[in-house]
């Protein structure tokens, strides 16, 4: 049963209820386990076990786990008991792991900090009386009472109305409020239901008495209110990954086949220049040759990547939560980065959600028209709130007044009588004892009606008659205002001598004298041009989705500067016009929709996203639920969002302001230029120890152990890299477009500077290598050392080398492009991790114990120590050079 189509009388029959006494308990209980609780269906919490080993699942982590595999079934079939590369690998992806499910943790406490219950209690009439009970307890059929200040907790037919007036922007997107009547509603010939909006005799859960008060008869609870079907459709919406998750999949399977080359090739290489049948003859030949291919494995696999890129996550996530933007989805903090357009919601999020006046059309005093609205109205000014409390319309005449200092009011003028506000008047009048003992009646209302009843005006102090001349000057003043999306009110007035006997509408409401117009809006948030200024510097586009008029949206839209004409808007009713391939493509030349409805929104999202778009959907209400959760990146209001919007987002703004999503957008490009920084530090070193053992393997010896290889990866490069992750944006960050979603992680020669950071690094290495091979045999013999274990001096240098070079390069990774002698502002945390990694280095090489474990040799002469930091120095100069080639280039192109 549509219930906004019928009677009552038909509504309460079909409910089997009775409006004067209601359910008995004894049927109220009956209901409820039929019907179930009245509140939404909360998702179910992942358990944490489970949340631990989805971490797991991601393909480097995977990588990781094989190789810790293969070192344990190589160790033991070598029948040694040293277990360090097990244990080092395995305790890499258990800190991962952990890190991951106690940052999401942290989101949802700071995420439920935020949620508040709504509708807590309801006003009930059971067994004909009226109590107070928990909203959740309510079953369809009971009758409940509403006044101003109340939530309405489920979803109602209205049996009775005092002027009600419930505010609605939550589910319709409609700031102003919507005024409630008892009359069943006609079908127009030409459709076949009635817009939730247009609804004028229902109430649904989520919104909000504002003025007057009613009854109404539970229809719906629960999952079967318009927010509960909101909330339930949210689970056809999948989903997907971010573009960081699909670039390091991309990158992990990269890794996944350079590995299995390698391996393969190294093996092939060994097992040929042996011959096969020395080979099968001697089987520890064959797993030295795999354990060779291991140690290869090994160094191709940055093991600390997913922890370090986990981790400059989180550091970012809590940044973040301190610029007052809460992150749920851990990985979606970079897709901010990425973001190349923006839906956002306008009521709440564009604009105040508070109706203020912005215009006056005076025709008496200043004064006087401010005056004359704050008295002819129900709002009252709350001193301790410093605003008015009431009707969103009467508040903003009341706090209108009060920035003249007109507060006292109703004290001052005390009402001695009124004729209350009727939608078929359109007006409403009081009047006012003065203090001089005359009394002043105030009627405000719809500017045409109160301009037909006034026969005079005020001009220059005095009332004067009006004239049709004047007439038009302010029906076309009240027109112009209008047309700038304001809400227009006129005030009229007339003097008593002695106090009116009759207070009927019929003896007040004739022979006024004109006194003025006022217009409201819901005004922008100040702080939402400038922001929407700097995203389009930074090549982001804003649109705005809202339920309101479309003249409204594009006056509020121009201010904002996201439109320039009405040809940039377009309503719900032309989109249900348009086939899907059309609005695909006439997507971009919209900038504002209006009067839309949720499933709209969402048709919008997926329009952007077949554009290859990545989209951010803002929104405070249930109605944006659905479209929050279809972006790549949903976007929730954590002071006026409503609990299903905050659970389908992957950020809440805890500020609602919409500044804070373009902070975000910096902090989101800020953390994937040091993602990728750290990536290609970290790759430039692996491909280095990859090229170093290919290259010793060829030239018949054994180079780097697993060990020292994990020493490196795991701790000198580690730490640098976390550091790299804190490194401040760059000037250009939100100057450049939002970069392609599809682009790779390799994009702008990424992979060209990694590959060629590689081979300058092998070459230092390499060098340090057979420096110490010198200093130790006096010569550089290849055919001593392919009959034996390479010359341990010259891997103690090497290794040195490796790890002097990282310390010194992860200075160069400050900026692929700019050089560190231009960059004014330290990385304090670089310094402190590039002498971490250094000290720690010294004591493996330098404490007897650590150096017998990593290397067999005690220590090492004070010329090859200085000779491999000497080489480990070079990388400075050498990237230096390469930058300034590659500026040089990319400046010609």
């Amino acid at each position: 049963m549509k219930e906004y189509l019928a009677s009552t009388e038909d509504v309460l029959k079909e409910q089997s209820t009775n409006a004067e006494t209601g359910l008995t308990s004894a049927e109220a209980q009956k209901r409820e386990a039929k019907y179930g609780p009245n509140k939404l269906k909360e998702e179910e919490k992942t358990p944490l076990w489970i949340r631990f080993f989805q971490q797991m699942a991601d393909p480097m982590v995977i990588m990781l786990i094989v190789a810790a595999v293969i070192s344990a079934v190589t160790g033991m079939i070598q029948g040694e008991s040293e277990w360090a590369d097990v244990i080092i690998i395995m305790a890499v992806v258990i800190i991962n792991s952990a890190l991951g499910v106690i940052q999401e943790a942290k989101s949802e406490e700071a995420l439920a900090a935020l949620q508040e219950m709504s509708a807590a209690q309801s006003k009930v009439i059971r067994d004909g009386k009226l109590i107070s009970l928990h909203s959740s307890e309510l079953v369809p059929g009971d009758i409940i009472l509403l006044e101003a200040g109340d939530a309405v907790p489920a979803d109602c037919r209205v049996l009775e109305s005092a002027s009600m007036k419930i505010e609605e922007a939550a589910l319709t997107g409609e700031s102003v409020p919507v005024e409630k009547n008892t009359e069943a509603i006609t079908l127009d010939k030409d459709s076949d239901d009635v817009p939730l909006g247009d609804r004028k005799n229902m109430c649904y859960m989520g919104s909000t008495v504002v003025y007057g008060r009613g009854k109404a008869v539970v229809c719906s609870t629960g999952m079967d209110t318009e927010m509960g079907k909101i909330a339930g459709a949210l689970n056809d919406a999948k989903e997907e990954l971010t573009p960081l998750q699909m670039k390091l999949a991309e990158l992990s399977k990269i890794l996944t086949i350079l590995v299995i080359v390698i391996c393969v090739v190294v093996f092939a290489v060994d097992v040929i220049r042996a011959g096969f049948g020395t080979v099968m003859a001697e089987p520890h030949m064959l797993l030295d040759t795999f354990m060779v291919a291991v140690s290869l494995a090994v160094a191709a696999i940055p093991e600390g990547l997913v922890a370090v890129v986990t981790i400059v996550l989180s550091i970012g996530v809590t940044k973040m939560a301190k610029r007052q933007a809460i992150i749920r989805n851990l990985s979606a903090v970079e897709t901010l980065g990425c973001t190349q357009v923006i839906c956002s919601d306008k009521t709440g999020t564009l604009t105040q959600n508070k109706m203020t006046v912005v215009k006056h059309e005076l025709a008496s005093s200043e004064e006087k028209l401010l005056a004359g609205m704050a008295l002819c109205s129900d709002a009252k000014w709350d001193e301790e709130a410093g605003e008015a409390v009431g009707e969103p319309t009467e508040c903003a005449l009341v706090n209108d007044a009060a920035k003249a200092g007109m507060t006292g009011l109703d004290v001052e003028h005390p009402r001695v009588g009124e004729a209350p506000f009727d939608s078929g008047r359109k007006m409403m009048s009081v009047v006012v004892e003065e203090a001089d003992g005359s009394f002043e009646q105030y009627t405000k209302g719809a500017p045409d009606v109160i301009l037909n009843l006034c026969t005079h005006i005020w001009q220059d102090g005095e009332v004067v008659p009006m004239t049709d001349e004047r007439r038009e000057q302010l029906l076309a003043a009240n027109k112009a205002m209008a047309d700038e999306a304001l809400r227009v009110l006129a005030l009229s007035s007339r003097t008593y001598m002695e106090k009116p006997v009759d207070f009927s509408a019929e003896a007040l409401e004739h022979d006024l004298v004109f006194c003025g117009l006022s217009g409201m809006i819901d005004p922008e948030r100040p702080e939402v041009a400038p922001a929407i200024a700097e995203a389009h510097g930074a090549g982001i586009r804003t649109v705005m989705i809202t339920g309101d008029h479309v003249d409204t949206a594009v006056a509020i839209a121009k201010n904002l500067g996201i439109v320039e004409s009405r040809d940039q808007a377009i309503t719900g009713v032309e989109l249900d016009k348009m086939s899907d391939e059309e609005l695909d493509e006439r997507i971009e030349q919209y900038g504002v929709y209006a009067r839309v409805q949720p499933e709209h929104k969402t048709r919008i999202v997926e329009a952007w996203k077949s554009r290859d778009k990545i989209v951010a959907m803002t929104g405070d209400g249930v109605n944006d639920a659905p479209s929050i959760k279809h972006a790549n990146i949903g976007i929730g209001m954590g002071i006026t969002g409503t609990d299903v919007t905050k659970n389908v987002a992957d950020m809440v703004l805890a500020d609602d302001n919409f500044a804070t999503i373009i902070n975000a957008c910096e902090e989101g490009r800020r953390i994937y230029d040091n993602i990728r920084k750290v990536i290609q530090f970290l790759l430039s070193a692996n491909l280095a120890e990859v090229f170093s053992v290919f290259a010793a393997t060829l030239m018949g010896f054994t180079l780097f152990q697993p060990i020292q290889l994990l020493w490196v990866n795991l701790v000198t490069d580690c730490f640098p890299a976390l550091a790299l992750g804190m490194e401040d944006a760059e000037g250009d960050v939100m100057k450049r477009k939002p970069r392609n979603a599809s682009d790779g992680v390799f994009a702008g020669h990424m992979g060209f500077d990694t590959v060629v950071q590689g081979l300058m690094i092998t070459v230092l290495v390499l060098a340090s290598f057979f420096c110490g091979v010198y200093f130790d045999l006096g010569e550089i013999d290849l055919s001593q050392l392919a009959t034996s274990m390479a010359d341990e001096e010259g891997v103690m240098m090497a290794f040195i080398t490796l790890n002097m070079v990282e310390i010194f390069h992860c200075f160069n990774m400050r900026s692929r492009r700019a050089s560190i002698f231009h960059m004014k502002k330290q990385n304090k945390w670089l310094w402190g991790a590039a002498f971490l990694a250094l000290v720690l280095t010294l004591i493996v090489v330098e404490v007897d114990a650590l150096s017998m474990i990593f290397f067999g040799v005690e220590h090492l002469e004070p010329k090859g120590m200085i000779t491999a930091l000497a080489l480990g120095f070079l990388i400075i100069p050498l990237v230096e050079i390469y930058k300034a080639i590659m500026r040089a280039v990319e400046k010609e192109k």
